[in-house]
């Protein structure tokens, strides 16, 4: 009886970036075996978009990433585009529609896009093995590793992390990648939690606590970035595709401003509502331009409301001016229980942009989210997945 099993590339991680290579290694006549420590593949493609699976968008470019080094994911993205997983999609009679501008969602069920990576891995000849944890790992003095797996002990001469990040523990997430790259030498970049909620505090949290639920669009802005989307106001804090998008730049102690009538001339909105409806206090002026509720709790904390004629000019250009640029401190995140990605990992100067293989151990490959490369909301964390699990099967 053989001392291990024998492959030619061992996939650890069978979720979006995994099932990706270990198709495209496997379409290459490579012997790929994919092992997942979690009871079935693709938890995060499942749960994705509301069970419809964001599942890429059209307008992915490198500027729509985080990292270190933004030109490092230039290479893969060029090389696996958007069009190409569509075409992918379409050939499995998949349905699918645009919801915002270049955001695909599948019409029925993320259970088609799995299905999808699972019959292109089984007509490829891979193996996947769930509920399988893995251990210890070994090169040896030819270059192979040596994976302690709970199905017995495996050979292979391509070893490709894909282990994912910290985010969403509650669904296996583990720190593994990030270990298997300190045990070759690599250098890691601090990780934290992307595109998460952010939670208030004080008298911050006491103002709004009560609107829990209330949503509208606006534009925030943080550290340089700004973002149009629409706001949530929950129990703890703040959330909503707006929140989310900028939680990936923000920082402890950052102040987020708030355009709260984004595409609105403020000023103007007054003035007209001053000459046209004098008699109309502010707060009824802002409700038509704002949830009912939060224009009352602007006016009882922040503004005084009073019929519009009352005002002076120099007094609604203030009111204007707060309404275009609304300050507030968050006290820090809903941590990696709901974020949707890790930023951070593994340092991509290591790594070849090309092929995803480590510059430090050859035959060895880090792909998906473990790496420090993150993308906004809406699609482009999966395109990175794809993109990368890609390059790095062409060569595995």
């Amino acid at each position: 009886m053989a001392e291990f099993d024998t492959v030619d590339v061992l996939v650890v991680g069978g979720g979006a970036a995994g099932l990706m290579c270990a198709a495209t290694a496997g379409r290459r006549g490579r012997r790929v075996r994919v092992v997942e420590h979690a009871n079935r593949v693709g938890k995060k493609i499942l749960m994705s978009g509301g069970g419809r699976c964001n599942f890429t968008n059209l307008g992915t470019t490198p500027a729509n990433f985080l990292s270190a080094n933004p030109h490092y994911c230039k290479s893969a993205l060029a090389r696996y585009t958007p069009y190409d997983f569509l075409a992918m999609v379409d050939r499995h009679r998949i349905a699918w529609h645009e919801k915002d501008v270049g955001q695909l969602f599948c019409d029925e069920s993320s259970k088609l896009v799995v299905r999808m990576l699972l019959d292109e891995c089984e007509a490829a000849g891979v193996r996947v093995d769930t509920g399988c944890a893995v251990g210890a790992i070994t090169r040896l003095d030819d270059g192979a590793y040596v994976v302690e797996t709970a199905n017995g002990r495996v050979r292979a001469t391509s070893l490709v992390v894909a282990t994912g990040g910290l985010s969403i523990p509650s669904m296996g997430a583990t720190g593994f990648g990030y270990t298997v790259a300190a045990q070759f030498g690599h250098r890691l970049l601090p990780t934290r939690a992307g595109l998460v909620p952010l939670t208030l505090s004080g008298k911050h949290q006491e103002r709004f606590e009560d609107l829990s639920g209330i949503a509208f669009p606006v534009e925030v802005s943080c550290n340089g970035m700004s973002f149009r989307s629409d706001l949530l106001v929950t129990h703890r804090g703040l959330s909503g595709p707006a929140i989310l998008q900028i939680s990936s730049y923000w920082q402890p102690g950052d102040e987020l401003v708030l355009d709260l009538l984004p595409g609105i001339d403020a000023e103007a909105l007054l003035a007209d509502a001053r000459a046209a409806r004098p008699a109309a206090e502010l707060r009824t002026v802002l409700a038509d331009a704002l949830p009912r509720r939060f224009a009352q709790r602007l006016c009882e904390v922040w503004f005084e409301s009073r019929p519009m004629r009352q005002y002076r000019e120099a007094e609604l250009r203030a009111v204007a001016a707060q309404l275009a640029a609304f300050r507030i401190v968050a006290s820090g995140t809903e941590g990696y229980r709901t974020a949707e990605v890790t930023l951070g990992g593994v340092d991509t100067d290591q790594l070849s942009s090309s092929t995803m293989q480590s510059k430090l151990a050859p035959g060895l490959f880090f792909i998906g989210e473990v790496v420090d490369v993150t993308g906004h909301l809406g699609g482009y964390n999966f395109q990175w997945a794809w993109a990368s699990g890609h390059a790095a099967g062409e060569v595995a």
